[in-house]
């Protein structure tokens, strides 16, 4: 998990942590243990590295404005 974190620093990344912690940011870093997220509204989260369960890269797709059918 350390290496993958690694791979992904820099990146906004969606990280689940079980049942309904979900956190998204730019992934600053891992060390001793521990994820470094910056959020949207420039906080810096920390995350226990040993209660992550799944993480996945964030696309920033366009979104464009209409009805979805």
């Amino acid at each position: 998990m350390e290496e993958t974190i690694g791979n992904l620093i820099g990146k906004k990344i969606d990280v689940n942590c079980g049942n309904a912690a979900m956190f998204r940011g730019e992934n600053l870093g891992y060390s001793n243990g521990v994820l470094e997220l910056k959020d949207d509204t420039g906080k810096t989260v920390y995350i226990n590295g040993i209660r992550i369960l799944a993480i996945s890269e964030v696309s920033d797709s366009a979104s464009r404005p209409g009805f979805i059918g």
